[in-house]
């Protein structure tokens, strides 16, 4: 048992890329098969040796290794190989009509109510022709011939699917400059390295109807493999995700302060019936059932995935957490803040209120309050009984209570309207920084 992830070298992984490798990582590691890692980078001017390096940082960062790397580029001359072979058994014919021509073939048939597909216009194209168009400088692309047959499999996911190839372009697999596309390539690779499942999105449904048709002509027996199609997520409105796709790539997740867990967690329930949680891949090793997979589209929810980011934070012990706190925090500063943390880099923010400096928020309508809290505030050692006694003399000072008494304090010590509980935060910040603020 053999599977692959193969995405393109682009642009970085976003959430959808996510979810399919960790498909076939969770697969592969449950049933024992060998995980291959393929960089589909054939498409030369969009493909980058940086965005190649940046897919497998954010594939390890999630959690998620493999067994074998290849890049397609490395294998062109067995993508050549493949197409003569083709050409030789008549499943490859060369095609020279232009864009234009193209289209307008295109538009006559809809006036016509015939659907929209290439005629094979060229098959009728003879070799003296052929030969004659090269001599004067034109160079052909290569079209695969559809077999006309309707391919059927039994899909892992989505159950029984059937393609009609009739309904098809015979789709163009070797451009006029000779170089090869996505769907011939895939075959190539996937036949030669002996894959037997392919994990996928649903949008690749109708290529995987095409490509069994040239996988069977290339000698490939097709009962050896097996598809899964996962349904595509939506936004949290049920839209298409691909418009928002660049703030829910895996590099800016990162950046925000995400937990690699939260992502992993949500992902791996997304589309199923179990309740999601915050875990690592192989944490959803014993659970994870590709048949337990919805067939409609479920829809990603940021907030959700950010709920899960909160619940791990808060639960995180101090000493996962201490790598990712700033220099000099403690199990104290973190038992202090954590409950109040959405993302770890907001962890920052609140030891620049207990150890460093904030903006001082102005009330001059509470000036005289904040001095009579000055007085009032308790000699040092500061502990967890400061913060009440504290309150408590004021209260009986100054009649206050509730969000009178407790939010100009509150405003003054850490320059925010809510946050952690002042009674742990005091302890952390010192009686010389308190009245200092006070005063401010």
């Amino acid at each position: 048992m053999k599977l692959r992830f193969a995405p393109s070298p682009t642009g970085h992984l976003h959430v959808g890329n996510a979810r399919i490798a960790l498909a076939n990582w969770l697969l592969a590691r449950k049933l024992g098969a060998e995980l291959v890692l393929r960089l589909d980078d054939t498409d030369v001017g969009r493909s980058k040796a940086e965005f190649a390096q940046a897919i497998e940082e954010d594939l390890r960062w999630l959690g998620l290794d493999w067994d074998t790397s290849f890049r397609q580029l490395d294998r062109l001359a067995a993508y050549a190989a493949a197409a003569e072979r083709l050409k030789a058994s008549g499943h490859l014919y060369p095609c020279l009509e232009t864009e234009e021509e193209l289209n307008y073939k295109r538009d006559q048939r809809l006036k016509q109510g015939r659907p929209p597909i290439y005629d094979r216009g060229a098959l009728k194209m003879t070799a003296e022709q052929l030969a004659r168009a090269m001599e004067n400088g034109k160079r052909p692309y290569w079209r695969f011939k559809l077999s006309g047959t309707t391919v059927e499999w039994q899909d892992g996911v989505l159950g029984r699917r059937a393609v009609k190839l009739p309904s098809l372009s015979d789709p163009v697999l070797i451009r006029a400059d000779g170089s090869p596309l996505y769907t011939f390539t895939s075959v190539v690779d996937d036949l030669e390295t002996g894959v037997t499942h392919i994990v996928r999105g649903e949008d690749h449904v109708t290529n995987t109807g095409v490509q069994l048709d040239i996988w069977r002509a290339l000698g490939g027996d097709v009962r050896k493999v097996q598809f899964a199609h996962l349904p595509l997520l939506t936004d949290a409105d049920g839209g298409p995700l691909s418009k928002r796709i660049g703030s829910l790539s895996l590099r800016q997740l990162r950046r925000d302060g995400v937990e690699a867990a939260s992502v992993t967690g949500y992902l791996g329930a997304l589309g199923t019936s179990h309740d999601p949680s915050p875990a690592t891949p192989r944490q959803l090793l014993e659970s994870y059932d590709l048949a337990a997979v919805s067939h409609s589209s479920p829809r990603f929810d940021p907030r959700q995935m950010l709920a899960l980011n909160r619940k791990l934070l808060h639960a995180m012990p101090f000493e996962e957490a201490r790598p990712h706190l700033p220099a000099g925090a403690d199990a104290a500063f973190w038992d202090a803040v954590r409950g109040n943390l959405d993302l770890m880099p907001e962890a920052k923010h609140w030891w620049e209120v207990v150890r460093g400096h904030i903006a001082p928020v102005e009330q001059p309508e509470e000036a005289a309050y904040l001095q009579q809290a000055r007085e009032l505030l308790p000699a040092e050692p500061f502990d967890a009984e400061t913060w009440p006694r504290w309150t408590d003399a004021l209260k009986a000072a100054t009649d206050r209570k509730g969000k009178a008494l407790f939010m100009p304090l509150r405003l003054a010590l850490t320059g925010e309207d809510h946050g952690p509980d002042l009674k742990t935060l005091l302890p952390l910040m010192g009686r010389a920084r308190v009245l200092e603020r006070l005063s401010a």
